[in-house]
């Protein structure tokens, strides 16, 4: 989790200003930039870190239990995303001009970091309170998170093309918000099966409380999806 990390929206020329005042031709050749490319970079390395953290968090839940491995490995993942959204920040201090309106940079790449962080701390729970196999309902919320995170991978793959590409990002946003109304239910149904069939207090505190972690995890994917879209609507 990144803490104490100032952001300085210093007085530089977003892509969104030059566009107002240069229109689309003028704004390619004033922009475009080796910068540009890096910020477009270090996105996708952040989504491939939560492609990845997800897809070990679906491995996970087949699990019998959670080795102190499992968890350590979910740790390293959150480090790496830490590191990369460490370098978006660091870089969007000192670039005067960027690829994204500075607001959404920060935004996206802050967000990104909560999706591991929330994965990672799935993971940690179950992991220091001995909780046992997932329930199949379980399992499959965290399966719609893995395919939101696809999604969500995809969307940033188009990013650097985003006027040509936005009908793709769209796209990918529209679905992760079907996973997310999908998970929502799937969360809503296994907190009521929790209650109803489990007789121990204790693991009722327990699962409840992963249940939210992994539902959470779902919410930054479609908070991701409102940023993308309204990206989107500045580049339409």
């Amino acid at each position: 989790m990144l803490k104490n990390y100032e952001y300085c929206p210093f007085e530089a020329i977003s892509d969104g200003v030059l566009r107002k005042y240069l229109g689309w031709g003028l704004f390619f050749m004033f922009s475009l930039s080796p910068k540009e490319d890096k910020f477009y970079q270090l996105f996708g390395q952040s989504t491939e870190i939560i492609t990845k953290s997800l897809k070990r968090l679906q491995g996970i839940m087949q699990q019998d239990f959670v080795s102190a491995e499992d968890a350590a490995q979910m740790q390293r993942f959150e480090h790496e995303a830490d590191n990369v959204t460490t370098q978006i920040l660091e870089r969007l201090n000192s670039t005067f001009i960027t690829p994204l309106d500075r607001e959404d940079i920060y935004k996206l790449a802050q967000v990104l970091d909560d999706i591991v962080d929330y994965a990672e701390g799935t993971v940690e729970r179950m992991h220091l309170y001995r909780t046992g196999k997932p329930s199949l309902g379980t399992q499959e919320l965290v399966h719609l998170v893995g395919l939101a995170a696809e999604q969500i991978q995809t969307a940033f793959s188009c990013l650097g093309n985003i006027h040509y590409k936005k009908t793709k990002i769209q796209a990918a946003a529209e679905e992760i918000y079907h996973l997310e109304c999908a998970g929502d239910k799937l969360y809503r149904q296994e907190v009521a099966r929790l209650f109803e069939h489990e007789k121990d207090p204790i693991e009722i505190i327990k699962w409840k409380e992963i249940l939210e972690h992994i539902e959470a995890t779902l919410d930054h994917c479609e908070s991701i999806a409102d940023l993308l879209k309204s990206v989107v609507l500045k580049y339409d």
